[in-house]
Formats: C-alpha cells, sequence, structure tokens
C-alpha cells in the first residue's frame, strides 16, 4: 500500500503507546511500517531534500500534532508516552483522529489558528481555509512557519532535559550570539559565579564593556513571579545596575511582567518559548540542513527600451 499520510498515523500512533511505557521514535516508526505493511522501498524512500525518510518525517509530524492536542508528551529526550488525555481519547473508541478531531483541545486550537495567521492580514482559522487559496509562496511561508514551531519546541524540550551547568552555557552562547557578554570567555566567567541575592552573573552590555548586564539563568518548572523579580530587582539595585534579563525554560506570571513594565530599571524577561525562538535566530544549538532561494523574473533584465 501507499505510505500513510501524517493523519492516518495519528490514531495508530495513540494506540501504539496505550501500555504507558515510553517509546522511541525509531521503535515507534518501525511498527507503524509492519502495521501498514510498508515494503521495503516504501520504508526506505527519502524526502526530496535526502535528509529523512518519508515515514519517518510523517510520524514525527503527527506524533508534533498530537502532542500540541496534549495527548502525548516527551518524557525525556527522544521518546513519547501517551498523555491521561490520550488515554481518554482512545476509551472513546475514535474511528480515526486527524487535524479536525484534535481542534476540540483549545492548546491545539490555538496553535493551528496561530500557525495559519497572517500578520498583514485579518485572523482566519486554518479550518476555514483551503490549500487550494494559496498561492505556492504562502504554501511554502506556512511550511517554514510550521518548521520554525516544531524546531522551538524540539530545542525547549532539549533544554529543560539538560543539566543547570550546560544550561549556563547555553545561556552564554546565546548572549554573546547576541552582541552581549563581550567574549565566551569573558561571558562563561561571569555567569553562574556570582549568586548575590538572585543574580547568576554580571557580563558586559558590549565589548568594550561601557555598561554591564545582570543575568538571572534559571530552568524553573513553575511559572516565575514577581518575587523572584523583586528579588533580582533589589539585587541590582544593591550594586546600581541599571539592565538586567531574567531567562527561564518556563513562563511569567503576569505580576512579574507588571512589576518590569513599572520597575525604573530595565528588566527583560524572557521565557522557554521566547528563549527558543532566539536560539533559532541566533544560530545556537541548530545547523541548517537545506536552504531554498525563492527567485522570479527580473522585469529590469527584460526592458528593451532601456537597452
Amino acid at each position: 500500500m501507499a505510505i500513510p499520510d501524517y493523519q492516518m498515523l495519528m490514531l495508530p500512533i495513540l494506540k501504539a503507546l496505550s501500555d504507558g511505557q515510553d517509546h522511541k521514535m525509531p521503535d515507534l516508526t518501525k511498527r507503524l511500517c509492519d502495521l501498514f505493511g510498508l515494503t521495503t522501498a516504501e520504508r526506505e524512500q527519502m524526502l526530496p531534500s535526502g535528509q529523512q525518510t518519508v515515514i519517518s518525517n510523517r510520524t514525527a509530524w503527527a506524533k508534533t500534532y498530537l502532542k500540541k492536542a496534549g495527548l502525548l508528551f516527551n518524557p525525556v529526550r527522544g521518546k513519547v508516552r501517551i498523555s491521561d488525555e490520550g488515554l481518554k481519547v482512545l476509551n472513546q473508541r475514535p474511528e480515526k483522529i486527524d487535524r479536525h478531531f484534535l481542534e476540540q483541545f483549545p492548546s491545539f486550537k490555538e496553535f493551528w489558528e496561530k500557525k495559519n495567521t497572517s500578520d498583514s492580514e485579518a485572523v482566519v482559522p486554518a479550518v476555514e481555509q483551503k490549500i487550494e487559496q494559496n498561492t505556492p509562496e504562502e504554501a511554502i511561508e506556512n511550511a517554514y512557519v510550521s518548521l520554525r514551531d516544531a524546531l522551538a519546541d524540539d530545542l525547549l524540550d532539549r533544554v529543560r532535559g539538560c543539566s543547570p551547568k550546560f544550561f549556563e552555557s547555553i545561556v552564554v552562547r546565546l548572549l554573546v550570539a547576541m552582541g552581549y557578554g563581550g567574549t565566551l570567555a569573558d561571558a562563561g566567567q561571569a555567569i553562574g559565579r556570582t549568586g548575590d541575592g538572585g543574580i547568576d552573573g554580571i557580563i558586559k552590555e558590549d565589548m568594550l564593556g561601557l555598561d554591564v548586564v545582570c543575568v538571572q539563568a534559571k530552568r524553573w518548572e513553575a511559572t516565575v513571579g514577581s518575587p523572584v523579580v523583586r528579588e533580582f530587582s533589589g539585587s541590582m539595585d544593591a550594586i546600581r545596575a541599571r539592565k538586567g534579563v531574567i531567562i527561564t525554560t518556563s513562563n511569567f506570571s503576569r505580576d512579574a511582567v507588571e512589576f518590569t513594565q513599572k520597575s525604573e530599571r530595565k528588566i527583560v524577561l524572557i521565557d522557554g518559548k521566547k528563549l527558543a525562538e532566539l536560539m533559532i535566530d541566533h544560530n545556537v544549538g541548530v545547523t541548517s540542513v537545506r536552504s531554498f532561494s525563492i527567485k522570479r523574473a527580473d522585469s529590469d533584465f527584460f526592458d528593451e527600451e532601456s537597452e
């Protein structure tokens, strides 16, 4: 039979995870291949890029969408496990699970509508759009957004699973890539060394060190509230620092954000989502696997009157 599309894989994936155990993605992919009776050629068929097999790619995307709906999660890097919500869905014995089925879950609906929202146009839910309405360039743009969102999720999962020391090194590399901290050696000596009342480090704002930036970088699991930010601000005041940044793998409460807006000092809050986006933008922890150059005809080139 033909290789199943990613939506056809969703229900079989949940069923394969119904034992509540952790499963490696390669093992899960092989199990799906056996289930659908794929031939050796179909199992080895590659994407046009030559970077991944078609079935592995489709399995990964099915997993991503199920994760967005909260039906499964990554307990550790490279493994997946069904969630309590996923078990509830299986108990309902659905005939199939596809994108429309997942729209009943708020987390997935929010993800899907955001993914298909254009900054320059009115918000139109993806469920009301048809693929045929998109131009080829729009399709590429939408695919790029989907790939970026999936990459950001993967990065954040990996960051949350790394050791505190390695997390500090990630922060150092990111700040230096963004132009702060001077050199890797300078920033590396600063971050994780101070421990002064909520401040993890003090780095240079520029290569010359004309000003400094206080840094707090922690792998928080729960929401970071205003007490943490207030302590950080107080520590800044004690050393007469004017600028600071708090980086977390979770998120910030509304009162924490409001405190920074009213503070006389400039304190920037970077949550897990923003952290992953910055890592992508500044090439920290990511690598380019393929690039496309979109071209169009040059009207000036074909303007004979200008010759």
